[in-house]
């Protein structure tokens, strides 16, 4: 059966519950990315069959409004007819090379072309690896070893940075999960996001051994959390004046935020922008393909030009250039609007719903990606994040998926929309708000 906004009954899932056993028996959890498995809002994860546009459809029939699209890179909507086209049309010529090709130049001029500060970047398969060369080439351009990151941000799952924070503010940090060896997580300061100064603590004390500062442009893996004013210009500051550098995590936020991702929105920061950038999701179009970039100066310092090894076979695949390239090709200004107005009206209609049924509750942006915090006030970093009501969010999130609306299965993310979620997709949300913000309110 398909679920609409007036049947509260709970859809069907019997062959999505079949499949996830099926799953388990040769995938951990029965799923390749954890959250996927809805271990934070309980229940049986959707397998989906299908997507198109604003909807998704899965194994037993039941149809959703998405609003994870794919954790970001679905902007357009789901099997665009664009990216569709370029999808196939670089099929028909082979699906891997193993040399350069021109899609994978076309693709790296237009992020080069929309991201001021960037001269040169290089490609790869996903976020998690472009943090990581990221990390590797800034060690290599500074001949030091420490990293500096924040309590919150996600950058993929890379040893150094799946670290928790030390016993005091500015001590290096803990393995965040098992197989993280603790030299690893050694090399690695976790700090409080917007606390300028604890970063100012941290180089005071080991300014000399930080190799850089990484940091989601603005975070969206605590939920949606900006940088407060200044904070980003103080990163600046002080990594110039400990000869560190500052990598910008784009992978959420590039592209989707604005044309120029974050960067976009919040322009060049005082003291100059940050000296790296790492991207994906949107200049995938839905396929494996990230970069990370910089200054041609810096990026010297990658093989085959320079010392700092960094190499995939994959890189640059001729299939996830072509549908990243008609991905961002089709970003049109109105596209953004598009979104723009689509996102508002969501959020708005559900801090109305929420508001009446008084359930606590605040709203944060990052351009049109935004979170709804179960919880009252400003959420300023991940101690405030964490300090939501997750079991109420878990029961909207249930009586949203019944009425046919797919939420990210976590309080702890962005929601997304994309410029294919027309009136009638929106409207189908809208009237399900209402029941979703009573299923909330009850203990």
């Amino acid at each position: 059966m398909t679920s609409t906004p007036t049947d509260q009954t709970t859809v069907r899932d019997e062959a999505s519950a079949a499949l996830l056993q099926r799953s388990r028996a040769v995938t951990p959890g029965g799923v390749n990315s954890p959250v996927r498995a809805f271990r934070a809002v309980g229940g049986t994860p959707r397998f989906i069959a299908s997507a198109r546009g604003p909807w998704l459809t899965d194994v037993d029939g039941n149809r959703y409004v998405d609003l994870i699209c794919s954790w970001g890179p679905m902007i357009l909507g789901h099997a665009h007819p664009d990216v569709e086209a370029a999808v196939q049309k670089a099929a028909t010529k082979g699906f891997s090379f193993g040399t350069p090709s021109e899609n994978e130049v076309a693709l790296a001029e237009e992020i080069v072309s929309r991201v001021e500060p960037l001269e040169q970047v290089r490609l790869v398969n996903s976020g998690t690896e472009a943090t990581m060369s990221a990390l590797r080439l800034a060690r290599g351009a500074t001949g030091r070893s420490t990293v500096v990151k924040f309590a919150g941000c996600y950058h993929g799952h890379v040893d150094p940075l799946l670290a928790a924070a030390g016993s005091g503010v500015a001590t290096f940090a803990l393995p965040d999960s098992a197989g993280v060896p603790s030299s690893a997580a050694h090399e690695t300061i976790v700090l409080p996001y917007n606390d300028i100064q604890a970063v100012e603590q941290a180089f005071a004390e080991h300014g000399d051994e930080i190799a850089c500062v990484i940091t989601e442009a603005s975070p969206g893996n605590m939920g949606v959390v900006p940088p407060a004013p200044g904070f980003t210009s103080a990163l600046r500051r002080i990594t110039k004046e400990h000869g560190a550098l500052l990598i910008s995590d784009e992978v959420m936020t590039g592209f989707r935020c604005s044309a120029a991702g974050w960067y976009g929105l919040e322009r060049e920061p005082e003291g100059g922008a940050p000296d790296l950038f790492t991207f994906g999701k949107v200049m995938g179009g839905g396929f494996p393909a990230a970069a990370f970039g910089g200054s041609a100066e810096l990026m010297a310092n990658l093989a085959p030009d320079g010392p700092v090894y960094q190499a995939g076979t994959l890189s640059g695949n001729p299939v996830a250039t072509a549908a990243g390239l008609a991905t961002l090709r089709g970003c049109t200004a109105d596209v953004y609007d598009r979104i723009g107005v689509v996102a508002h009206t969501i959020a708005d209609a559900a801090s109305e719903a929420l508001t009446g049924a008084g359930v606590p509750h605040t709203i944060q942006w990052a351009g049109s990606m935004f979170s709804v915090f179960f919880r009252d006030g400003a959420v300023r970093n991940y101690e405030d994040a964490k300090a939501q009501d997750t079991e109420a969010f878990g029961r909207f999130f249930h009586s949203m998926l019944d009425q046919g609306v797919h939420l990210p299965p976590s309080s702890f993310e962005a929601w997304f929309v994309s410029a294919s979620h027309d009136d009638a997709a929106v409207e189908h949300v809208l009237q399900a708000l209402p029941a979703a913000a009573a299923a909330a309110a009850r203990a």
